[in-house]
């Protein structure tokens, strides 16, 4: 399912689409959020691709819509940032290359 959506994501870009990125609508106002394709592999993002398959189906026209609120799929997006970008600062680990 995952592969889908992601094949559906870069074969399908808007011009003011950056590369790596897909475009959603989010929310009762279709809410347009451009986010990283590699958010895609977090398992609250396929969560709720796969609530949106069960709503929209897969085959439908037009942008992929995803069935949550808006601010809690903002907050869900600076959550998945904010952990990436702990994951860069982490420290690197004493590597004894003693022979």
């Amino acid at each position: 399912m995952l592969r889908r959506w992601r094949t559906r994501a870069t074969t399908r870009r808007h011009p003011d689409v950056p590369a790596g990125h897909v475009a959603v609508r989010v929310g009762s106002e279709s809410r347009r959020f451009v986010v990283k394709l590699a958010h895609l592999n977090h398992p609250g993002f396929k969560s709720l691709l796969v609530r949106a398959e069960e709503e929209f189906g897969f085959d439908h026209v037009g942008p992929i819509y995803i069935p949550c609120d808006e601010s809690a799929f903002e907050d869900f997006l600076g959550s998945l940032e904010k952990t990436r970008i702990q994951q860069r600062r982490r420290p690197i680990r004493d590597v004894d290359l003693s022979l």
